[in-house]
């Protein structure tokens, strides 16, 4: 490997914005934000929109979509207009 031309490879620590759950583990990403670990050392933080602690696919939390109210909705809009003929 050509020194100079790599990222820093370090221990990081992500956390899930909407769990709140965090890893540790070794990354590239940098950080401004810092948080001190249980070993007493201070690594750099990374907050994530969504990890498998809190997707629905891992979680087997679906959400609910209101499928309903949006062909209602689309009803309202498009429903009263007729077919043109021949189509």
């Amino acid at each position: 490997m050509r020194k100079g031309i790599h990222p820093e490879y370090r221990e990081v620590v992500f956390r899930d914005a909407a769990s709140g759950n965090t890893y540790k583990t070794r990354s590239t990403m940098s950080s401004q934000q810092t948080i001190e670990w249980s070993d007493g050392k201070t690594y750099p933080l990374v907050v994530v929109d969504i990890s498998a602690a809190s997707h629905p696919f891992w979680t087997g939390n679906q959400r609910v979509l209101d499928t309903a109210g949006r062909v209602e909705r689309f009803r309202q809009r498009y429903g009263g207009r007729e077919r043109p003929q021949g189509k």
